[in-house]
């Protein structure tokens, strides 16, 4: 192993079909939040996002391969280059944008074709063959973007006995169980949101009984109350992410990527790619009113992800078509980012910490 193994790493996807160099892990400065490459692999193509776990021998990087026939790799995390872990596994959907660890498998939500899909994790942090690939169903009224269904991103709940997963196609959240012994899924409920929001991602709130919906075709993020003990999402209303006029008419039109929640509860941050900004949003002390503050520069363009430090100090957004992740500090008290830096990073889709 490396001697850099261990705390105070950042692991950055990129797409490889778009110059970047795939996985990259960078070592992060505990004083100033500074990134430094430690190395680059190119091994998994298009590994657009990235979900970390633990295997026998040390940490496990688990990646997507948005591809149109889409895969999902291990890979063994306890050094500088990150090595392959067992074979690049099939997910029998296209396009995978998303994964998660849940119930002893990775899920993944395959946005070309609209499904969900768990792979087993092995005894050695390696992945099976998909065990279930479970079809979406439904459109919306955006016809460019709403043909058909296009799960975007699937995460379990905070009390680990949920996966829900967020469909852009079909307007709605899916709520399933799934079986750890055999890795099938079971539909247990589905939200219906307004039509043509268009919803990417879900943040909980630390206190687990609220969700934010990010919606991408209009940028807007939909408050939810979560009830973890009937498996129940409500939507309970919208606020906007961008000031009145910000996105649309004649200023550029703006596709929100990304929510993340304050350790604390007390505050939502948001991407906007187009807008290329971080929105800045509170939270009261419910979870349940939501106001923007304020919006700040993404320092560069089209911040497809945004993730927040372990220590919940620092904002990391990874900035696609400019190629690069800043990195911002948070006021503690107003939860307004200040950029302090960015690394250079092509093609940039996502950052994790681990």
């Amino acid at each position: 192993m490396d001697s850099s193994n261990g705390a105070g790493r950042a692991f950055i996807g990129s797409f490889t079909s778009a110059g970047g160099h795939g996985i990259t892990v960078a070592a992060v400065d505990e004083e100033t939040g500074a990134l430094t490459v430690l190395g680059t692999t190119d091994a998994v193509p298009d590994p657009s996002y990235l979900a970390l776990g633990r295997g026998p021998e040390g940490p496990v990087l688990y990646a997507v391969s948005e591809t149109e026939k889409g895969a999902a790799a291990a890979l063994d995390a306890g050094h500088d280059v990150p090595r392959p872990l067992g074979e690049l596994r099939p997910v029998d959907g296209d396009g995978p944008t998303h994964l998660a660890l849940a119930g002893g498998h990775v899920v993944t939500a395959n946005y070309g074709s609209g499904s969900v899909t768990t792979l087993p994790v092995l005894a050695d942090g390696s992945l099976g063959a998909a065990s279930c690939v479970l079809a979406h169903e439904g459109s919306g009224p955006v016809v460019e973007r709403q043909e058909g269904p296009h799960a975007h991103q699937v995460l379990p709940d905070p009390s680990g006995n949920w996966v829900l997963g967020v469909d852009l196609g079909t307007d709605s959240v899916r709520i399933c169980v799934l079986d750890p012994d055999t890795g099938q899924l079971r539909p247990h409920g589905e939200t219906a949101l307004r039509p043509g929001t268009g919803p990417r991602h879900l943040a909980f709130h630390p206190a687990g009984g609220h969700a934010y919906v990010l919606n991408e075709l209009e940028p807007t993020v939909t408050v939810c109350r979560w009830d973890p003990a009937a498996g129940v999402l409500e939507a309970l209303g919208e606020t906007p992410v961008l000031p009145e006029g910000a996105s649309g008419g004649a200023g550029p039109a703006s596709y929100p990527s990304e929510a993340v929640v304050a350790h604390d509860g007390r505050f939502l941050w948001v991407a906007n790619r187009g807008h290329d900004s971080i929105s800045v949003l509170a939270l009261d002390a419910t979870g349940e009113q939501v106001s923007l503050v304020t919006t700040v520069s993404c320092g560069g363009h089209w911040p497809r992800d945004l993730a927040l430090d372990p220590a919940g100090r620092r904002l990391y957004a990874a900035n696609e078509r400019s190629g690069d992740v800043s990195w911002f500090a948070v006021d503690q008290e107003t939860g307004v980012p200040a950029q302090e830096g960015s690394l250079k990073v092509p093609a940039a889709s996502c950052v994790i910490f681990g």
